[in-house]
């Protein structure tokens, strides 16, 4: 079973315990795309998807297993998701949920068996499923000061300059945060 992970964020630079059996192709399917959730081990504004944001180009790359529990897992413990919320971690065939239509249509165009990616909603001010304005979002980084802001800044700057969201266009306006490449 061939078995793809689909990523736009830290995945492309730093992949971690997942084994990748290829490096990234920059022909992911087009996802809803933005910084909207502030991570849970990290002071910065995580990108993820976001149903309201338009689509943004995505990358993918082959995982080295052929089993999807094992590919699950190994994305899970990368993305450090709890357990408990295995909804959290995308993948097609899904146990947990149904069939993203978008990423089905991509995998038609490509000779791949099954896919992961990281399903992880919108959160802040510690609330699920909340995602901040866009001042709230300039307001909360703009806050940040030292080693913590710098983390957060290198986290933006360091997402492909493809991923031209509402968001990175006002963190680039009044932070001055452009991409990096």
């Amino acid at each position: 079973m061939k078995i793809a992970c689909i990523a736009w964020g830290s995945l492309l630079w730093n992949p971690g315990p997942l084994k990748l059996a290829s490096g990234w192709r920059p022909d992911g399917p087009l996802l809803p795309l933005e910084f909207v959730r502030d991570s849970d081990d990290s002071d910065e504004l995580a990108l993820v998807l976001h149903e309201p944001a338009p689509p943004m180009p995505t990358w993918w790359a082959l995982l080295d297993t052929a089993d999807l529990d094992t590919a699950r897992e190994m994305l899970r413990e990368r993305e450090k998701i709890r357990p408990e919320y295995p909804q959290w971690v995308g993948s097609i065939p899904n146990p947990h949920g149904p069939v993203d239509m978008r990423v089905s249509a991509w995998m038609a165009d490509r000779d791949i068996d099954a896919v992961v990616w990281t399903a992880l909603p919108a959160k802040f001010a510690k609330i699920s499923e909340r995602a901040p304005s866009p001042h709230e979002a300039v307001a909360f980084l703009a806050g940040l000061q030292g080693e913590v802001r710098a983390h957060a800044e290198q986290y933006v700057r360091k997402i492909p300059k493809e991923i031209d969201t509402l968001y990175r266009r006002v963190f680039e306006e009044r932070l001055g945060w452009t991409p990096q490449g």
